[in-house]
């Protein structure tokens, strides 16, 4: 019984808590003020690859029917590589943050082979790399499965 107790009053704080968390809401009914622009180029394997339009723009069951939609923080409106960020005050948004919301496959990927360049510099804090209005960044992604020797099968051996 006090377990149950825990439990459920756990489950109501966490919910509780979550509606300030602007990783978790949805901003549709939300005065958000705080509003940064940044751009994202993204390559996976050595090819470029398209960073979808809405990104961050999630259906919700209303009723049992999916009739509404859930507008998150971060998110995208066409397929050039803008990610719009909105928010009711200042937050430390992160690259990795949007890449979280668009459920990116980071666990497919090599990290260690991986990088973040913001501006032209790569970045020291990867994924962890603050989102700062007008920068533009390029995501360079290895995935686990690729194999550097397919990009040399067909070049001649050194001399």
């Amino acid at each position: 019984m006090v377990g149950v107790a825990v439990g459920v009053t756990s489950s109501v704080l966490q919910g509780f808590l979550g509606q300030s968390d602007p990783l978790k809401v949805c901003i549709n009914d939300r005065n958000t003020p705080y509003k940064i622009t940044a751009t994202l180029e993204l390559h996976v394997d050595g090819n470029k690859a398209d960073v979808p339009a809405n990104i961050g723009f999630d259906n919700v069951e209303e009723d049992g029917l999916f009739d509404s939609v859930c507008q998150r923080t971060l998110y995208t409106i066409t397929d050039d590589g803008v990610i719009y960020v909105e928010w009711e005050e200042e937050y430390p948004f992160e690259i990795g943050h949007f890449l979280w919301i668009w459920d990116f496959p980071l666990k497919d990927m090599d990290l260690s082979k991986s990088r973040i360049i913001v501006n032209g510099v790569e970045s020291k804090l990867f994924i962890n790399e603050p989102l700062v209005q007008g920068y533009h960044y390029k995501a360079e992604f290895t995935s686990k499965e690729h194999e550097e020797s397919k990009d040399t099968d067909f070049l001649p051996p050194d001399l």
